[in-house]
């Protein structure tokens, strides 16, 4: 009897060592193609339809610049008509009688008309002024967006890394587990054991089954998210790199959020914006000036009557009453600019909470990744304890059972918090504005918001040289 409990011993030992050689030799064959968190943020940064929404929502506000820009432009426009009367006309005089006659002429039109703002008060500029304010403030949302798009790509990595640790060390559990009721079998079979300890580590078998299959549909979901982040399939997950470099002090990073933090410059480009318009819209009480000129070719094409009339001159408008529609029109631009005030001092808080929430949750995740580590020391030594106990009789099945499962939640909780620091590292980088590709260095061709404003700010038009370099970038991004 005793020698037959030392040859299952040593079956079970030889198949543990397979399989650690197994996963070891897949782990070496494996490592060379892992894909790294790198990777991840980079196939993030280029397939996220979010982002795509957003960069053209600046070129929009870009094109705000333009058009603002052609007010101060001299407005060139031309008509052309064609027209053909019939019909009859009688005229009756008191010496001759009446007397009637065909009408059936056909007359040709041709005018031209220019204009130029010559003054209204600075509304125009200000106007141009306002656009640029709000590109500012847009692109800064830009890059809000583009760091929850990083986050959301550093989240479905560890998750898909950490739910595959979880996957295989449950696994490993199962095959332990199996392992344990065929000993629990044979012990029974000798009489060591009684029936209930065979029916323990069946059903801790069955409940290791449940878990396993918790863990593959959880693991499941992550790969779905990491699919829709990242625009990939997985594959092969590298350990994660070290920690990013942050600040030692949360003061010193919320001074730094302060100043730097893309919502809260968004926020003080839009307050900008809205001191611009108050003036706009006071600026409509002054007088407007412009100048004008226009060419008129009328010919009768049926005759011989034709006509060249030119005109130009200065024109001088200005309101006397709208019924109280431009004071309206101020008192509205002053409570949108209070409203984006109001909108900074929320952002300020907000930047300044979620710089100490962030730093709060990362040292909350440091110590208890640190009291994972001992759970699984403690863990570890009770279960070798208990399991050694058991062989002499100190120990029932049920004990090791307890104590193997005390094992692995330790293991699983691990796991967890590792991954978990790692996502409060990257959002403390997030709350201090610095979660950009920029800030990253990553390997990718970083999105320049500048190149299609300096191309627009001017108001190209289509047969210019830069209005065709413009056509060649749109086509390239519509592309892309």
């Amino acid at each position: 009897m005793a020698v037959m409990m030392e040859v299952q011993k040593v079956k079970r030992v030889l198949r543990s060592g397979t399989l650690v050689l197994g996963l070891w030799a897949g782990l070496m064959a494996t490592t060379a193609q892992a894909e790294t968190l790198a990777d991840a943020l980079v196939g993030a940064y280029q397939n996220s339809g979010l982002l795509d929404q957003n960069r053209a929502l600046l070129r929009a506000a870009d094109e705000d610049v333009a058009g603002a820009v052609a007010a101060l432009r001299p407005i060139i426009t031309y008509t052309a008509s064609i027209s053909q009367e019939y019909g009859d006309r009688r005229t009756t005089t008191s010496s001759v009688g009446s007397s009637s006659s065909d009408i059936n002429n056909t007359d040709a039109d041709l005018g031209l008309a220019a204009s130029l703002l010559l003054f209204d008060g600075g509304a125009s500029a200000l106007s141009v002024e306002a656009a640029k304010e709000t590109v500012l403030s847009t692109r800064q949302d830009l890059i809000s967006i583009e760091q929850q798009v990083l986050l959301r790509a550093v989240s479905a990595y560890l998750s898909v890394y950490a739910n595959r640790d979880v996957v295989q060390l449950r696994q490993n559990n199962l095959r332990l587990l199996q392992e344990e009721l065929r000993a629990a079998q044979d012990r029974f079979e000798v009489g060591e054991v009684t029936r209930t300890d065979v029916a323990q580590a069946e059903s801790s078998l069955a409940e290791a089954r449940s878990g396993l299959a918790t863990a593959q549909g959880d693991l499941m979901q992550a790969v779905e998210e990491y699919v829709n982040v990242v625009g990939r399939e997985p594959g092969q997950i590298a350990t994660p790199p070290r920690l990013p470099q942050l600040e030692a002090d949360s003061e010193v990073a919320r001074a730094r959020a302060l100043q730097t933090h893309p919502d809260l410059l968004s926020a003080k480009h839009a307050v900008a914006a809205s001191e611009l318009n108050i003036l706009r819209a006071e600026a409509a009480l002054n007088p407007t000036v412009s100048a004008f000129g226009s060419l008129t070719v009328n010919d009768d094409l049926d005759g011989s009557d034709y006509s060249n009339v030119g005109r130009f001159g200065v024109e001088l408008s200005g309101p006397i009453y709208q019924g109280g529609a431009i004071s309206a029109s101020i008192r509205r631009a002053i409570a949108l600019r209070d409203l984006e005030l109001g909108s900074l001092y929320e952002v300020q808080k907000t930047v300044s909470q979620d710089v100490g929430n962030a730093y709060a949750a990362l040292a909350a995740q440091r110590a208890s990744l640190a009291a994972s580590e001992e759970r699984i020391r403690a863990s570890r030594i009770a279960f070798q304890g208990v399991r050694e106990e058991a062989t002499l009789g100190a120990r029932t099945t049920l004990d090791v059972l307890d104590a193997e499962q005390d094992l692995l939640d330790a293991e699983t909780a691990r796991i967890s918090d590792e991954a978990n620091l790692y996502i409060a590292a990257y959002t403390v980088l997030e709350a201090t504005g610095r979660l950009t590709a920029r800030d990253l260095n990553l390997g990718v061709q970083i999105y320049d918001p500048v190149a299609y404003y300096d191309l627009v700010d001017d108001a190209p038009t289509a047969r210019s040289r830069q209005g065709r370099q413009l056509d060649r970038v749109i086509k390239s991004i519509q592309r892309n």
